[in-house]
């Protein structure tokens, strides 16, 4: 039991790290998984799954008032309409590919080997960003055009190969489409609410058989460690890529990535 409860507290504390960094959670979990010879274990799939819950409710926690304006005003305020429909149309791309190829993308994809050159790639393509003097002309992330919407929800669907990181894709195409570092996170976080919902609902609803009340007490420290964990994440991101851009991030993919594919190849 008490192994089980640490590996919760380490998978929580992973989860809340990674999930709003442009890291790749999922890709960080199928790591971690492997390597603790988890990914054959039906319970710890479900769980990396439940503990979502827990970096979501840092997000909803966080942007309260801001969401709660949003949904009390929705009917009467153009520009909170706005804001919901924004959303949904970016959030709509992955769920139509999900429903589509989420098997195989699941079936094929879902390797180390595929982790670890996404999150090298991922990096590449994150440091190029990171160094273009772009002229950013959208500073909110609620005021987006309705197409950038699109095109922000359509680059997220390129997270569904894991280790490509759905923070980020949605922050690189917001910066393209001419959005500044910060509106580009925060807008990521926005869109992770219904993505992560959505897809927790429908590997839940797979995985609910794997759910016991023995395992009660390894799933609330790994949902509780991952809000904490999270909380302090994006309190502290949004700060830092303002004033250090992105960088960090993409050298950590690269590191964690050839470090990855040399266990890998070493048959660790």
């Amino acid at each position: 039991m008490l192994a089980d409860l640490l590996k919760a507290l380490f998978l929580g504390i992973v989860e809340g790290v990674t999930e709003f960094l442009p890291v790749s959670s999922t890709g960080h979990l199928l790591l971690v998984e492997r390597f603790m010879n988890l990914d054959q274990q039906d319970f710890w799939k479900t769980f990396a799954v439940m503990i979502q819950l827990g970096a979501i409710l840092a997000i909803l926690l966080i942007y309260f008032q801001r969401l709660w304006h949003v949904a009390t005003h929705m009917f009467t305020d153009p520009a909170a309409r706005r804001f919901v429909i924004g959303v949904l149309v970016a959030f709509l791309p992955a769920v139509i590919l999900g429903l589509l190829f989420g098997h195989f993308i699941k079936a094929v994809l879902f390797n180390p080997w595929v982790v670890c050159f996404s999150l090298i790639a991922g990096g590449a393509v994150l440091l190029w960003v990171d160094q273009q003097d772009f002229d950013p002309h959208h500073h909110n992330a609620m005021t987006f055009p309705l197409p950038m919407y699109l095109g922000i929800g359509i680059a997220q669907c390129a997270a569904m190969i894991p280790g490509v990181s759905r923070s980020g894709a949605s922050i690189v195409a917001a910066m393209l489409f001419g959005a500044d570092k910060r509106s580009a996170a925060e807008f990521s976080f926005f869109l992770a609410i219904p993505t992560m919902i959505g897809a927790f609902a429908y590997d839940f609803y797979k995985g609910r058989g794997d759910m016991t009340f023995d395992h009660s007490l390894t799933i609330a420290v790994g949902f509780v460690v991952s809000f904490i964990t999270a909380l302090i994440v994006v309190k502290t991101f949004l700060d830092f890529v303002t004033r250090n851009g992105f960088a960090f991030f993409a050298w950590w993919r690269v590191i964690v990535g050839t470090l990855g594919l040399i266990a890998l190849a070493l048959g660790k």
